[in-house]
């Protein structure tokens, strides 16, 4: 192997030899003399350190042993060197390169740019964000330095041209991506699919999305909300919408249906929260085709009848409960609303867990309440209706417009009756099933309440840091994609966990990705970049659960190493490798 670089010959008298064979002339450097006493010689210790040049005979083509023997050599060139970093982190990059592959998110994104750098520069931005839980445009060039990327060349782009490039990514680039994620999925097997919404504080001025409205973090800023559909059979994030922040969780379900009937998902049924159950979103989902699964508050007055039916006859008795989940639940089949055209099975439930805290929880509110009553009286005030729930209010009027509060009397009935109600919760089901199955269903959309956690926590999406509507669309898109990337990370994982007779020390995502990371490739004297050691026990465990042994690792490290340095090439020379 030769660089394709050209360096003078060593003046180094006596130690400087040519040999020509088939017409190559090769430079050989005598490093060493071994004594011979019994033939009272020197024997030469010989290496060829390069290649002739045929047109220019003061000059030569170096290998590596050149490097080694004449380390201060100037080499052409050399100061590109400082391009990139000596120590290259490739573990993670290896994992996420294969994750890419085997879910066909390289092609999508590559049918969207149709071009290597657009292609390249959107998956190292995925994987950026990944990677260092951060989306920061700016510490980009960071992360690319001491990475390998899949741009081609490995090129690193600066700041100014990363955000450049989110800012041109599309609405349609976003529904073209989604378009080509959900067609390549199987829409033939029955699923349940997890919907849920979030909400994102957001400052910045030219955003349409960004409107004032209730924020589950309130900052006193607009925000904009962000849902995601998940598939609680497949585990994997199926498509997101990010749609204006004044338009409430029960008014977005219809819209989402439609989209997952548009996408193919005809025999799926849908996990939802308490947020979302409504007369109307239940009609809709009968009308769609739609099972349902959705959870339900025991005082709720559409169902607080059907638990007072059950209470007591199933919250200590052994065959309803569900240890899985410490709890006790039965099902009872009735129509949920006066008009409604179907039966419904209405699962209740009772944790003696929930049951505790929630009787505390109302006692400190209710104590809270008498505290605040009893510094207002004999004060010239008149309290909101809302607080005659739980105390009725006395007034003394003193005259025809002025009124003084007196006192507050608990309603002790009221308070005992919710008292009595705590620790009850319901789900609803449009399917005939257990109170156990519907528990368990309902139990898998934790997968995707924890994505919400992944995109807030560990993606950097706290914060979106955009400046107009264009950049908050490419983030978006962009963050999805780590999003299917994590999660494809977290399962596998999780199914290598359960695999295991010993509890691993990597547990989630962010241990792994911290211990994928000390993989490193070192570069070399000869410029050549090789792994600088073998891999750890830990690192084996988690590789494995991705497919990757030690074979695929060497493999990886050669291809990155010829890559990166386009300066080392083969020569060919009479059909021979040199």
């Amino acid at each position: 192997m030769y660089f394709d670089f050209r360096v003078s010959i060593p003046k180094e008298k006596g130690k400087i030899y040519e040999r020509t064979i088939k017409g190559v002339t090769y430079i050989n450097y005598e490093y060493d003399r071994i004594y011979k006493p019994d033939k009272k010689y020197n024997i030469p210790k010989r290496t060829t350190i390069g290649r002739k040049c045929d047109d220019e005979p003061s000059m030569m083509y170096p290998n590596p042993n050149f490097l080694t023997f004449f380390p201060d050599a100037e080499l052409p060139g050399n100061e590109g060197r400082t391009d990139r970093s000596s120590c290259l982190r490739i573990g993670t990059f290896m994992v996420l390169e294969k994750l890419m592959t085997e879910s066909m998110l390289d092609k999508i994104v590559s049918g969207i740019y149709n071009d290597d750098r657009g292609t390249g520069l959107f998956l190292d931005l995925a994987a950026y964000y990944l990677t260092t839980e951060n989306n920061a445009g700016q510490y980009y060039p960071d992360y690319a330095y001491n990475h390998p990327l899949f741009t081609p060349e490995y090129k690193i782009y600066s700041d100014s041209t990363v955000s450049e490039f989110i800012g041109q990514i599309s609405v349609g680039d976003s529904v073209e991506f989604q378009n080509e994620w959900n067609a390549i999925k199987k829409h033939k097997e029955k699923i349940y699919i997890s919907y849920d919404s979030t909400n994102k504080n957001c400052q910045a001025g030219d955003i349409e999305l960004v409107e004032f409205s209730h924020a589950k973090e309130d900052k006193g800023l607009p925000i904009f909300n962000y849902s995601i559909a998940y598939d609680c059979n497949n585990r994997e994030p199926l498509f997101y919408e990010d749609y204006p922040g004044s338009i409430v969780d029960v008014s977005q379900l219809q819209c989402m249906l439609d989209k997952a009937n548009a996408y193919g998902y005809k025999n799926a049924g849908f996990i939802l929260d308490r947020g979302y159950f409504s007369r109307e979103n239940i009609r809709y989902m009968d009308k769609c085709g739609y099972d349902f699964v959705i959870m339900v508050k025991g005082m709720k007055v559409l169902v607080n009848d059907a638990v007072k039916e059950v209470k007591g006859t199933f919250e200590e008795k052994r065959q309803y409960a569900i240890r899985k989940f410490c709890v006790n639940g039965t099902t009872v089949k009735r129509f949920v609303f006066p008009s409604d055209e179907k039966e419904r099975y209405l699962h209740v439930y009772y944790s003696y867990h929930k049951a505790a805290a929630e009787k505390e929880q109302l006692e400190q509110r209710i104590d809270k309440l008498a505290a605040y009553f009893k510094k207002l009286e004999r004060q010239p005030v008149v309290l909101d209706k809302a607080y005659e729930k739980y105390f009725s209010l006395e007034y003394y009027h003193e005259g025809k417009d002025d009124q003084c509060f007196v006192c507050a009397i608990e309603k002790g009935s009221v308070i005992e009756d919710e008292l009595r109600m705590c620790g009850y919760f319901c789900i609803i089901t449009s399917a005939d099933m257990t109170a156990k199955e519907a528990l368990e269903l309902y139990k898998s959309r934790d997968a995707s309440e924890k994505l919400f956690k992944a995109d807030k926590s560990f993606l950097g999406n706290k914060s979106m840091r955009v400046y107009s509507g264009e950049a908050l669309e490419g983030k978006m898109l962009i963050a999805f994609v780590a999003l299917i990337l994590r999660n494809r990370m977290y399962t596998k994982l999780k199914d290598e966990e359960e695999r295991l007779l010993t509890q691993p020390n990597f547990k989630n995502v962010p241990a792994a990705i911290r211990e994928l990371e000390k993989i490193e490739m070192i570069r070399q004297a000869d410029g050549i970049y090789r792994l600088d050691h073998a891999l750890t026990a830990n690192q084996k465990t988690i590789l494995k659960a991705f497919g990757i042994d030690a074979n695929y690792v060497k493999r990886k490290v050669n291809e990155i190493s010829n890559e990166l340095n386009s300066r080392v090439k083969k020569v060919k020379i009479d059909g021979r490798k040199s």
